[in-house]
């Protein structure tokens, strides 16, 4: 009788649960719930990013080929949480200006296929292309159609307000160069990028690109 007093053994008691749950400190039940506050910031995202696709898909074609790409790869680490400080709003007006002008620049560049079947870039002029890498032992074209003119200045500026509607259409870019007119920004942003695309797609039926330069393809 005395040995049989010596062995422990636990009873389950189902009207303890506190004492059989300490024996599993790592439950799922008692992990901790993530704070509302991150899923509804990433709703809040994903929301807006996704709003600014759908208002700015159609002049995503005005643009040359990676400047918008570049612009949203880079916007995050520029605009950080949100906290519109002054050195993030210069850093945005910074990153805004470059892919500005890499939109005007671009449309003032063109290209030409030489004997051995390599492609060459340059910018036009009014006296014609200018390569970018001088002594290419290639004849350089002297046509007009490589001459600056005036429907470049025109995709130029198109190209310009076409990013710069894009631009303004992400909250993260608004929230920081409007502060205290975010309202009158949403309202503006709901018909401003439709404005741009329709004129601009006016533009360009009468003025049309003819260009093969870096990153902006002929219509």
């Amino acid at each position: 009788m005395e040995q049989n007093d010596e062995i422990g053994i636990k009873i389950y008691n189902p009207n303890n649960p506190q004492e059989d749950s300490s024996q599993y400190p790592s439950s799922p039940q008692q992990m901790p719930a993530p704070p509302p506050e991150t899923g509804r910031k990433r709703r809040a995202v994903a929301k807006g990013v996704q709003k600014t696709l759908s208002k700015t898909s159609m002049l995503v074609n005005f643009l040359p080929t990676g400047t918008l790409l570049t612009f949203e790869m880079l916007l995050p680490s520029v605009s950080g949480d949100g906290n519109c400080s002054p050195v993030k709003t210069l850093m945005i007006n910074v990153l805004m200006g470059l892919c500005a002008i890499s939109c005007f620049f671009f449309h003032f560049t063109d290209s030409f296929k030489g004997p051995d079947g390599k492609v060459y870039y340059g910018f036009v002029t009014p006296r014609g292309l200018a390569v970018f890498k001088p002594d290419i032992g290639v004849e350089i074209p002297k046509d007009e159609r490589y001459k600056v003119g005036f429907s470049d200045f025109v995709h130029a500026l198109m190209s310009v307000m076409v990013f710069v509607a894009i631009a303004f259409s992400d909250h993260r870019v608004t929230d920081c160069l409007f502060r205290g007119h975010v309202k009158e920004m949403d309202e503006v942003m709901e018909s401003f990028p439709l404005m741009v695309g329709i004129i601009c797609s006016g533009l360009f039926l009468v003025f049309p690109n003819t260009r093969y330069g870096i990153g902006c393809m002929a219509s």
